[in-house]
């Protein structure tokens, strides 16, 4: 039997375990990438493991989530960040530079290989033919050091392409389409892999597009092949050696196959509060549109943005509409100015934002009250926007412009006519100029002192797992709930490397005195449980939302269903993640119930059934966990682990 994709990269790159779909397997990492919101921690923990150099063939920090430097804290953290990158061996991305997923594409991605990055989006390198994981910083620190990435031996989603896409539907709305088939929940242990006729006629941007939110599907990752439309990408970036191709065997196997026809497709948009509430265009009518926003790292490339030129292109914004645009990277934007592009957008009464993250987190733009805001980033989760009332609808950057032309959410083939879609070409040869990227020093590094501001602390510990439980539940949330919900973004990421400081702010939307109520019961020696429905922890890799529950004496997280990075990230912090044995009985608990679990540790360490006591109640939990992760938990956590093993 021949294999696909996803095989043909993992199966080269496994170093424990078998590959058999369901078994844990160990992967070795070729690539590393951070982000600042999610680095700063990690390189602690990778100082706090005693490494003294990267041992991956690329590692790259980038800074583009917490740019604006408001206080003394994202500087301090940036510097930070600088100088452990010049110490240890790593690429250092300045701010400015541009969103790590865009610059990752054209800089340093390459076919074959395997990429992990502190950043659930990671998955955008699989447009170019790698295997791009999401995971938490701990994850990441542990392969910089050389050691393996353990995740499931994935099943295969293949999603055959067939047809070409129509005048003004775009990339975007071919993963709004994927999304509407297999939503945000259910697809824990799976990667999509993308096959067929219709592969052919989508550009590497187009198809990073798609992989990148792939992330909202809650696979582990997704997957183009590499071809031809690959090699001419990474030959216009000046790369053309790093090129192989990867297809899959004509008689390779999938565990579901998903078929599209492209032609058939029309523009879509993912409703709020949501990425899988899909609706064509059409069917939402044309409602008004307070604010657009066009960039963030799923739609930022040089396609995009001359795709917006072209359509704005001797037309102008309408009146009551706040419209930004933010470029993916230096290249896209410094192209864009030499071309032409950037002029056309700026003539048509746009605002042009900071190339960085920005409005996809929550960080700036955030909309005016009860605002209807089109946007083309990837995720629409309640509050996200940075204001609560807003409704958040998902497009491609096609329809964003109509949106902004016409003042309402439209179908662009209603406002531009049906015919013909811009015209937009691409030029064989980019603009390389990487100034803004710090390489690492290749002489001895022993002099580098490290910049450490007073918002720097050191990772926090664990204790071990207690040998019972006896605490509360000090609160209880309902499905979907993401880690924007645990751990805010916006402004309170510039508190990432502060932990003490962070965690006043745990599940700040959802229950304002939790983290008060939490160190109250820690300081008394309870221990904290969290009860939740299905799909637990959804969205962002950010491993604080493990780390600062942790601090403030979480043990155990109770739910339905759980996103497999929150769940990784829980057990290399110590929490125990547990499912209910049978759903219904989460009706049994309510917040403030005391609960308790006798001979907790031994039963854990033994895998027999946990029973957690609430009053006369006894509920039933399944806790599965491999021999990794069961010394992980036992240890309180990783770093304990490593430790113990010293």
């Amino acid at each position: 039997m021949g294999k696909n994709i996803v095989q043909k990269i993992i199966d080269a790159h496994i170093v424990t375990g078998t590959p058999k779909a369901g078994e844990e397997v160990g992967i070795h990492i070729d690539q590393t990438l951070t982000q600042d919101a999610t680095g700063t921690m990690a390189y602690l923990q990778f100082e706090a493991m005693g490494f003294d150099r990267i041992k991956t063939e690329v590692s790259v920090s980038y800074v583009d989530h917490n740019t604006i430097q408001e206080g003394f804290e994202n500087a301090d953290d940036h510097k930070y960040l600088e100088s452990v990158a010049a110490k240890f061996g790593i690429h250092f991305s300045r701010p400015g530079n541009g969103i790590c997923h865009q610059v990752h594409l054209e800089r340093f991605g390459a076919p074959g290989k395997t990429l992990l990055g502190s950043d659930s989006h990671t998955p955008t390198g699989g447009g170019i033919g790698m295997i791009a994981i999401g995971a938490g910083g701990l994850d990441v620190a542990v392969a910089m050091g050389g050691g393996p990435f353990y995740c499931t031996y994935p099943r295969v989603i293949k999603v055959e392409l067939s047809g070409t896409l129509q005048p003004w539907v775009a990339a975007k709305d071919i993963i709004l389409k994927v999304l509407s088939v297999l939503s945000t929940k259910g697809n824990v242990g799976c990667v999509v892999e993308y096959g067929g006729r219709g592969v052919a006629g989508l550009s590497v941007p187009e198809r990073a597009t798609i992989t990148n939110m792939g992330a909202e599907l809650g696979v582990t990752t997704s997957v183009f092949p590499s071809d031809a439309t690959t090699k001419a990408f990474l030959a216009a970036q000046g790369r053309e050696e790093v090129f192989t191709e990867i297809t899959a065997d004509s008689d390779a196997e999938y565990d579901r196959v998903i078929q599209i026809n492209l032609s058939e497709l029309e523009p879509m948009t993912a409703c709020p509060h949501s990425p899988d509430n899909i609706k064509t265009v059409r069917e939402i009518g044309p409602i008004k549109v307070d604010q657009v926003m066009v960039g963030s790292c799923t739609n930022s490339s040089l396609r995009d943005i001359m795709t917006v030129a072209a359509a704005l292109k001797g037309r102008q914004v309408a009146p009551g509409v706040s419209f930004g645009v933010a470029c993916g990277s230096r290249q896209v934007f410094e192209m864009a100015s030499r071309n032409g592009a950037l002029a056309d957008i700026i003539a048509a009464g746009t605002r042009i934002l900071e190339l960085a993250c920005g409005f996809c987190i929550g960080n700036s733009q955030a909309p005016k009250t009860d605002a209807v805001s089109i946007r083309t980033n990837n995720r629409n989760f309640y509050g996200r926007s940075g204001t609560l009332s807003a409704q958040v609808y998902l497009v491609s950057p096609e329809t964003a412009v109509a949106a902004a032309l016409s003042g309402t959410l439209t179908d662009p083939r209603d406002f531009f006519g049906a015919k013909n879609g811009p015209s937009v070409s691409l030029p064989d040869t980019f603009l390389i100029n990487d100034n803004m990227i710090v390489k690492p020093q290749v002489s001895d590094t022993l002099a580098v002192k490290i910049s450490r501001g007073p918002n720097i602390g050191d990772p926090p510990s664990n204790s071990a797992c207690p040998e019972s439980l006896d605490g509360v539940v000090t609160i209880k949330v309902g499905d979907k709930i993401t880690t924007d919900h645990i751990m805010p973004a916006g402004n309170r990421l510039k508190y990432r490397s502060n932990i003490p400081a962070y965690a006043e702010y745990v599940f700040e939307r959802e229950d304002p005195q939790f983290a008060k109520r939490a160190a109250g019961f820690r300081d008394n020696g309870l221990h904290n449980l969290i009860i939740a429905g299905e799909s637990y922890g959804q969205g962002s890799s950010r491993e604080h939302a493990a780390i600062c529950p942790m601090f403030l004496g979480v043990k155990m997280v109770v739910a339905k269903s759980m996103e497999r990075i929150h769940r990784a990230n829980l057990i290399n912090f110590g929490i125990v993640p547990a499912l209910f044995e049978n759903p219904s009985d989460y009706d049994l608990l309510e917040t403030d119930a005391r609960v308790s679990i006798a001979s907790y540790r031994q039963l854990i360490e033994k895998r027999e059934p946990l029973l957690l006591s609430a009053g006369e109640k006894n509920i039933p939990l399944r806790v599965e966990l491999t021999d990794r992760e069961l010394e992980m938990v036992l240890a309180g956590g990783l770093i304990n682990a490593t430790k113990n093993k010293k």
